[in-house]
């Protein structure tokens, strides 16, 4: 089993999920010193937590850990439980008065799955940072991807079932380059190498049996608007082994965004909420351009496999439930 973002050396994934409402969160957790990262948003319809820190011009050059959740807005209380666990193991940026732990996180919109009134908060946090290892990325409905799902502009009833995915790509050198994303897609995730949609909107017959999947752009210009505003979000994180600059990290964010376009159409719209972190948490020499042509392909195939890992529920059906068809 491929490890994903694990395989960058000093990483750490753990989730939290609560299955029954239908949520949940994943952090990812850096080496003690810390890791250089940049950020790039690209959703119209972003949630946010301490990003703006990650611009190249602002002073704090490391993080700490990185957060993706569910739960819209309120999911970023899920931050105060991994600052509480980094806080507890004397892990931050020193102040000289205290040891201010740098977390920067993200949401998605899982809301209308199963309760509303469910989300993660501090302890969910505390409780994924508990979890955390360096071994093989669980995907599928785990963490912040139990309550994602893909292909809305029809309505969930017409959705399929999202999720977390991660990957990997070793270079030659020892360069490792690794994503993890968390799909909640308004538009379809299509296999970047054929072309195949995966998972996304559903054609249903007059019994409700699939028969295809839907072209979401020719539905937006039919005026066929998006159902969910706001519900819709690919988050990821990519990280190398390579040393790379504030400035150089955030160009790979920009550059791996190419990985979310080849892999789902439409996106980075109004109401989507896309967001990516980089991390740079090795001493390997190597250049922005090679990381970052690199990371765009491991966003696309972390996408694939979110979906294809996912499992049916919540009554949306996975997407290998459907292509089967």
């Amino acid at each position: 089993m491929q490890k994903g973002i694990t395989a960058v050396a000093g990483l750490k994934v753990g989730h939290w999920q609560h299955l029954d409402a239908g949520t949940g969160c994943t952090v990812i957790l850096g080496p003690p010193e810390g890791m250089v990262a940049g950020v790039d948003v690209r959703g119209g319809a972003p949630g946010t937590r301490e990003t703006d820190l990650l611009r190249p011009e602002c002073t704090v050059d490391r993080v700490n850990a990185i957060l993706l959740g569910g739960g819209s807005a309120f999911g970023l209380a899920a931050a105060d439980g991994v600052m509480r666990w980094l806080e507890e193991h004397k892990i931050g940026y020193d102040t000289g008065v205290a040891c201010v732990p740098i977390v920067p996180a993200a949401i998605l919109f899982d809301l209308p799955v199963m309760r509303p009134d469910v989300r993660p908060g501090a302890d969910a946090g505390y409780a994924a940072c508990e979890a955390a290892s360096d071994e093989p990325v669980a995907q599928g409905n785990v963490g912040a991807g139990v309550g994602a799902s893909v292909g809305k502009l029809r309505g969930l009833r017409y959705a399929c079932k999202g999720g977390l995915g991660s990957a990997c790509l070793e270079l030659p050198g020892g360069l490792t380059v690794a994503a993890l994303a968390v799909v909640n897609a308004l538009g379809n995730v299509y296999d970047p190498l054929t072309g195949r949609v995966l998972a996304g909107v559903r054609e249903l017959d007059a019994r409700g049996r699939f028969v295809g999947f839907a072209d979401p752009v020719a539905l937006l210009a039919q005026g066929t608007g998006p159902q969910f505003a706001t519900s819709n979000t690919t988050l990821a994180a990519v990280a190398t082994n390579g040393r790379l600059s504030k400035s150089a990290i955030t160009k790979v964010a920009q550059m791996a965004q190419a990985g979310v376009t080849r892999a789902i159409r439409p996106v980075h719209t109004t109401i989507d909420g896309d967001v990516i972190c980089a991390l740079s948490c090795g001493e390997l020499e190597t250049h922005p351009d090679i990381v970052g042509a690199a990371a765009a392909d491991a966003v696309s195939q972390a996408i694939v496999n979110a979906v294809l890992a996912a499992e049916t529920c919540f009554g949306l059906p996975a997407a290998r439930d459907c292509i089967a068809v």
